[in-house]
């Protein structure tokens, strides 16, 4: 299963609105064959295991998600896992697509097949973290990217912000740009900055733009989607197109939307060994914060990782988090 998840890791952030599965096929004589999803249209894991597994006779299928059932753009893996004569299907989870939900393993043990759940269900969820926001709340998986001072401030007094960390950190955040979907900025921060949002600095698929409100004419963000309202209204719609995960690399006042909304599944600090060394620069989040120690949104650090001389440090807020009034 480690082998089948490192398989769905390669193809992160071109599967969607499909999610990035990997799959492991075993043979009678111990060989091995792996697959992973392919872009929207192509085969599913299972079907690029058992097409590189040709003719030899399968025996254990190894993979990330539950094998579907229905036709989509594709024909139920299912069906094919049985027609290869596999002996057994060893899945990690359960698909919450309502088109599977369960109807996956149902086909396979009506014709037979012995099937596990459960391994590396944990490790499996932290994966697909965003397919699973999307299915099961309609919305897609939020990252909120933030650079700042080791003080906390994201621009100098006078509203100068480039560039606080280096080159290392920022080849990082074109690389988180390019396992998102979307990327999103408020129309303030077009008219600041005039940033392109695209991924220059590593290989990579350019997100969706989305800009919040509506950008300038000429701006470099262009073409953009532009979109207003309520923020989960935004998601929603975000969602309706496919879109599993978006970047909001907004500035505080968008910062402090999402955050104090309880919007955000992942917080990126990116922190630069810099002091602004006063309380005129610009803060990470433009808004109310917490009125008590104990309102204070706490979490778990998942990483913290050297770029050059800066740091990043992933945090996941913890589930009990309530967003403040908004």
């Amino acid at each position: 299963m480690a082998a089948a998840m490192a398989a769905a890791e390669t193809v992160r952030g071109l599967t969607s609105p499909n999610p990035w599965v990997g799959a492991v096929l075993v043979s009678a004589d111990g060989r091995t064959f792996v697959g992973a999803t392919e872009p929207p249209g192509g085969a599913h894991a299972e079907i690029v295991a058992l097409r590189a597994a040709a003719a030899a006779h399968a025996d254990t299928l190894y993979v990330t998600l539950e094998p579907c059932s229905h036709h989509g753009r594709t024909g139920p893996c299912a069906d094919a896992v049985i027609a290869a004569g596999v002996r057994r299907v060893v899945i990690a989870m359960i698909d919450p697509d309502p088109l599977v939900a369960g109807a996956g393993v149902a086909r396979l043990e009506a014709a037979g097949v012995d099937v596990v759940t459960g391994v590396l269900a944990d490790a499996v969820a932290e994966q697909l973290g965003p397919y699973l926001t999307h299915r099961r709340e309609h919305r897609p998986w939020v990252t909120l990217k933030l650079a700042a001072t080791l003080d906390g401030r994201t621009a100098a007094a006078d509203g100068t912000s480039r560039w606080i960390t280096g080159d290392e950190a920022r080849a990082d955040a074109h690389r988180l740009r390019a396992t998102h979907d979307a990327v999103l900025v408020g129309a303030g921060t077009v008219r600041a900055d005039d940033p392109e949002l695209t991924v220059r600095h590593v290989p990579g698929r350019d997100p969706l733009r989305v800009v919040l409100g509506q950008a300038p004419a000429g701006a470099r963000i262009r073409p953009a989607l532009e979109l207003q309202g309520p923020l989960p209204s935004v998601l929603g719609d975000l969602a309706d197109r496919g879109v599993l995960s978006v970047l909001v690399e907004g500035g505080p006042t968008v910062a402090h939307a999402f955050h104090a909304a309880g919007l955000v599944d992942r917080y990126v600090v990116y922190l630069a060994p810099v002091l602004m060394g006063g309380s005129d620069g610009r803060p990470l989040f433009e808004g109310p914060g917490a009125a008590t120690i104990g309102g204070a949104t706490r979490g778990r650090l998942l990483g913290v990782r050297h770029l050059g001389d800066d740091l990043r440090l992933d945090l996941e807020p913890a589930p009990a988090h309530q967003p403040a009034a908004v």
